[in-house]
């Protein structure tokens, strides 16, 4: 007699169960993608996928992260029409009102559409042999041993059944999203509830997509003006697959961009640059604007459970949703699956405890931080400003500052942004006496264009 198959299910066929689903792959004999979506060649956004219609940036480390998962997928995206450009070098930054100094930084950017980079990542997983996918299903609930010490499956139904199926598994990972049921699961197993944080942001953004009869960009991939204290407002300007331009604009706290087309392009002359809204009058709009709404932050720390039952792990914004303008999620989501790895490599189930502790440590804990810091200098958003806070805010205040000056400090900067570097790489003394060298030296003088701001300098490719 044969040695019975083992088998992985994901529930939820976004980019974090897909990211989930490659790693189990190479663990189990048969991977389950679970979602109520048809996922199978669909090149659009999902119902599923609310954010699917905005932008969604992949972090230079994500990229890292996706190359390594699935080797050749970056070029694909490239050859499939995706621009690509340094994150550091060709998008044109605002801190602070001021355009930053672009210098290379080694940080491959991916200016690929949330639907086709999730039809690539699918398409790459779909080719495992093991993993398969049950579309159109509705997850009810776990199944579990008597003791209910252990996750045995899932209980599932197609659309427009009525029966229930029970779905075995060996392991079962949640990749369902920010309305992940895990919590409550748990509760009526008797485990303990959950801690989550959650910061109010009140955030409100709207995307629309373009094409563009003259080119603002030069030799840049994007122009983004970011929130800050003085203007809460920002955006992202980028081109994109199918010679498109994307454009999503933000504001916190209620101040949320309109979707009547006339009074967004007012908000976007309100913006740190008037590039955007100077590209648009040389815009033929594809869409119309689609408003998103993100109140809160929120992390769930299993981390910190004493009991956890085995077989069952959580990933991607089901354990952490962060502030979607900082363009973390599928960076952490993909950083999740190489720490789920780590786990499995060895062949034994893994120990969701030791997994949780993991991933709070290695793949969350430095975005979630930094962005915490940035976040609470909004003065609108509530939370414990310590001293080691507001300390931390005034140094951040003073490297962005030092950008405007210094293509060094700004690849430093982006570099820790796009989680490449930790984000204490910051504090390097080398850096430190940078920052402050330029905080006393006089701004340098340089052209404007007409009704813009300080148009940015680019510097050569010194900081690979």
């Amino acid at each position: 007699m044969g040695e019975q198959k083992t088998r992985a299910v994901v529930l939820g066929g976004s980019i974090a169960g897909l990211f989930a689903a490659r790693v189990l792959a190479d663990a189990y004999d048969d991977v389950l993608v679970v979602d109520r979506d048809t996922l199978v060649g669909v090149d659009s956004a999902r119902r599923g996928c609310p954010q699917g219609k905005h932008i969604n940036g992949l972090l230079a480390r994500g990229q890292e992260a996706m190359e390594e998962l699935y080797p050749g997928i970056t070029e694909e995206l490239f050859a499939d029409g995706v621009p690509t450009g340094d994150l550091s070098g060709n998008v044109r930054w605002y801190f602070r009102g001021r355009p930053v100094v672009q210098q290379d930084a080694g940080l491959v950017c991916v200016a690929a559409s949330r639907p086709m980079l999730e039809r690539h990542i699918r398409e790459r997983t779909e080719a495992f042999p093991n993993v398969s996918f049950a579309e159109r299903h509705d997850i009810l609930g776990l199944t579990v041993t008597p003791d209910k010490s252990r996750v045995t499956g899932v209980r599932v139904q197609r659309a427009g059944s009525d029966e229930e199926e029970n779905i075995t598994a060996d392991l079962v990972v949640d990749a369902t999203g920010r309305g992940s049921r895990t919590p409550l699961w748990l509760a009526d197993l008797g485990y303990p509830e959950v801690e989550e944080e959650r910061k109010k942001i009140g955030l409100g953004y709207v995307t629309q997509h373009y094409r563009l009869t003259r080119d603002p960009y030069g030799d840049d991939l994007s122009i983004n003006p970011v929130a800050s204290p003085e203007l809460p407002r920002g955006a992202i300007f980028t081109k994109t697959d199918g010679n498109r331009v994307e454009l999503t604009t933000y504001g916190i706290l209620g101040d949320h961009p309109p979707t009547e087309q006339q009074e967004l392009y007012d908000w976007l002359g309100t913006l740190a640059t008037q590039d955007i809204r100077k590209a648009l009058e040389h815009a033929e709009p594809l869409d119309a604007p689609v408003a998103f709404r993100f109140p809160t932050t929120l992390r769930r720390r299993y981390e910190s459970m004493a009991r956890f039952p085995d077989g069952l792990l959580v990933t991607g914004d089901a354990v952490c949703c962060f502030n979607p303008v900082y363009a973390q999620g599928m960076t952490v989501a993909a950083l999740a699956a190489l720490t789920m790895r780590d786990h499995l490599h060895t062949g034994a189930a893994p120990q969701p405890r030791q997994y949780f502790r993991d991933l709070a440590r290695d793949a969350i804990d430095p975005p979630w931080d930094m962005t915490h810091v940035v976040d609470l200098g909004f003065a609108g958003v509530e939370g414990e400003r310590t001293p080691f806070i507001r300390a931390q805010q005034l140094y951040l205040k003073m490297v962005q500052t030092a950008t405007a000056k210094d293509g060094a400090v700004t690849a430093s900067y982006m570099r820790a942004a796009g989680l490449v570097d930790r984000p204490e790489s910051l504090m390097r003394p080398g850096l430190v006496l940078r920052v402050l060298w330029n905080l006393l030296r006089p701004h340098p003088r340089r052209a404007t264009r007409a009704g813009s701001a300080p148009a940015p300098v680019r510097r050569g490719v010194t900081a690979r």
